[in-house]
């Protein structure tokens, strides 16, 4: 039997709760979708108060040069590439995932002119498919998107496939892809690798060198806790960075930029897969928020991560067995990324009502209740007390009312 007292050692000899003070957090809330949006970290609100104050709001125009905001991407994605097993230079901040995501696969197809096939697979985020399947119309619809059960992926690799794409992390239930595994029966079948980290960067160790990855794209805004809409991120194998050819090739992927040449010429290195002129707030915010990821170990973070998520799923079973839950995710810690799924018939309306109740994760069609598990903010205390407002929610049939019935615009 699982007690509260239990969870409040675990909190006191716990190595990471002096981050938890690094973020802001509301009083009576219980935050279990960093997997969706991660906190506010405190040292944003002064960088961005500093930026707008006297960077945009005395120096102007000057700052491009004087605060450096030209040099924003790649700083950005320096930092991120310490998160993501990557070395510096191979990482660039810029746009969004789905942009990101455009932007490489139309490279990587380009690196296998002979070749058709865009292999993914059934568990993928379904946004990841739908950039491919628009721009497979953009290219003439000469090629196909191939999609297979996930543990079906290594076995359908073959001399076909262009590109192998892939989500680490399952968005629903937080399977766990072998990245090194499969990126080797990719490069055996003479296939590109090109892996979405949006639900594993700062999640979950990721060594895109070591698995010899060979793109990569993420977010900014759910475990690095960017904020809302924050800048996105891609990565390109140093050995590729100048056989990629960016299908949009902007002014900020010049090789110079500032000399405003008629014809495009692209960069050396990462920084030609730049586009546009970088969202020098979004970034900043980014570039703040960071620094409290990088303060922390990943391998602290990562065992922290396992422990509330076993924690949570020993609860559950422990205090809610009677009520039809049923364990969508990996049972096994290291199977899963920072989070855990349950499926019930009533997920949605039940999930409303925990949100009600200051208890916050979210909602995945068709029944699955998803609950994120952020180590640098979140305790084991905070685990025992969301599953006694689940468990008062299913005896009291609180979910049962009609406003937790009815579906918002976002779940």
């Amino acid at each position: 039997m699982i007690t509260r007292d239990d969870c409040l050692a675990l909190d006191a000899a716990d190595p990471l709760a002096r981050f938890r003070d690094a973020f802001e957090l509301p009083d009576g809330a219980i935050y279990l979708d960093g997997n969706s949006l991660g906190r506010l970290p405190k040292a944003v609100k002064p960088r961005l108060d500093r930026l707008i104050e006297q960077e945009w709001g005395r120096d102007l125009i000057t700052s491009w040069n004087v605060h450096d905001w030209i040099g924003l991407p790649a700083r950005v994605g320096d930092k991120i590439a310490q998160l993501v097993g990557a070395a510096p230079g191979s990482v660039v901040s810029a746009d969004s995932t789905s942009v990101n995501l455009f932007k490489v696969l139309a490279a990587a197809l380009a690196l296998r002119p002979g070749r058709s096939v865009i292999l993914s697979d059934t568990g993928n985020f379904p946004n990841d498919l739908y950039v491919a399947q628009g721009l497979i119309q953009t290219l003439g619809g000469r090629h196909e998107l191939r999609l297979v059960e996930p543990d079906d992926v290594a076995g359908a690799i073959d001399e076909r496939v262009a590109v192998v794409m892939l989500t680490q992390v399952d968005y629903r239930s937080g399977r766990v892809h072998d990245m090194a595994e499969l990126t080797r029966r990719a490069h055996g079948a003479d296939a590109i690798a090109l892996w979405d980290l949006c639900h594993s960067a700062g999640a979950i160790p990721v060594d895109l060198e070591g698995a010899n990855a060979d793109l990569a794209v993420g977010c900014g805004y759910k475990y690095l806790n960017g904020g809302p809409g924050a800048p996105a991120f891609l990565y390109v194998a140093p050995r590729l960075q100048d056989a990629v050819k960016p299908p949009l090739s902007g002014w900020m992927g010049h090789e110079a930029p500032f000399a405003f040449d008629l014809d495009y010429r692209p960069a050396a290195g990462i920084g030609r897969n730049l586009c546009g002129t970088p969202p020098v707030l979004g970034m900043a915010a980014l570039d703040a928020a960071l620094d409290v990821m990088l303060a922390a170990d990943m391998a602290e973070l990562r065992a922290k991560s396992m422990r509330l998520g076993d924690l949570f799923i020993d609860l559950v079973e422990q205090e809610c067995g009677a009520f039809g839950f049923t364990l969508y995710s990996p049972r096994q810690a290291e199977a899963r990324g920072s989070q855990v799924s349950i499926r019930h018939e009533h997920g949605y309306a039940a999930m409303a009502a925990l949100i009600a109740r200051g208890v916050i994760g979210d909602f995945r069609a068709p029944d699955m209740m998803r609950f994120g598990f952020t180590p640098l903010y979140l305790g084991y205390a905070d685990i025992w007390d969301a599953v006694a407002v689940l468990r008062q929610i299913m005896e009291t049939r609180a979910w049962d009312r009609p406003e937790f019935h009815r579906r918002a615009a976002v779940t």
